[in-house]
């Protein structure tokens, strides 16, 4: 029975391209996200530094929006609701895309928040007394010495992106979760344990992507802490 199973994986090339075209749906609306996510998050986190308590509030509820409400529900808010209100025509994986990088622009914001914030305030001073604008003090000096600090949580939040594309089946995307199901359908009756054995070739598949970011942000955290 077990090797019926994982005839459903080995046997078809078919199978092979579905799960592997799948999978660069799952990677290309991931890391489309985590690059608009990382650049928004960068000019929020900046705006997140300043003393106006207008700002600070206005920027505070919109990361607290994308904390509280669970991703799904946004996903559904902008294909469903957004979209029927507005009267336009959006594709699933152009809603994925706006949904994960606004969600990633909130907490890379506030990844970039702490690490500006934990920089020596004498680096501000020396900055305006050489004559640098505010632009100017973040691009030569806050930025290039708070790049250190945030590199392992950024990697970390671009795990958890990709980890969470699995959502996007919901609303209709044929990502490499969709394909396994449509697979597993249509082998059920042949084959009872081709769920297990997809849903395994799935795992490997998040596995591969995402244990090396793991990986290489411990392996960040661990030598810039040292």
């Amino acid at each position: 029975m077990q090797n019926l199973g994982i005839k459903v994986i080995f046997d078809g090339m078919n199978i092979q391209r579905l799960l592997f075209d799948g999978l660069l749906v799952t990677i290309g609306i991931a890391f489309i996200s985590i690059f608009i996510g990382s650049l928004l998050g960068i000019v929020f986190g900046i705006i997140r530094t300043s003393k106006s308590k207008v700002v600070g509030v206005i920027s505070r509820i919109y990361l607290e929006l994308f904390r509280i409400i669970p991703v799904l529900v946004w996903l559904f808010i902008v294909y469903f609701g957004a979209t029927t209100a507005l009267n336009i025509q959006l594709s699933g994986e152009a809603a994925s895309i706006i949904v994960f990088s606004l969600w990633g622009a909130a907490e890379m914001g506030d990844i970039v928040r702490g690490a500006l914030e934990s920089l020596p305030k004498h680096q501000i001073e020396s900055g305006k007394a050489i004559g640098l604008n505010f632009w100017g003090l973040y691009r030569y000096i806050l930025i290039p010495q708070a790049i250190r600090r945030m590199l392992p949580g950024a990697i970390n939040l671009a795990t958890r992106m990709v980890k969470t594309t699995s959502l996007v089946v919901l609303i209709g995307v044929i990502d490499v979760v969709k394909i396994g199901q449509q697979i597993i359908e249509l082998s059920r009756l042949e084959v009872p344990a081709a769920s297990f054995w997809v849903y395994g070739v799935i795992f490997i598949l998040y596995f591969i992507i995402c244990y090396p970011l793991s990986r290489l942000s411990k392996t960040l955290e661990a030598k810039w802490n040292s």
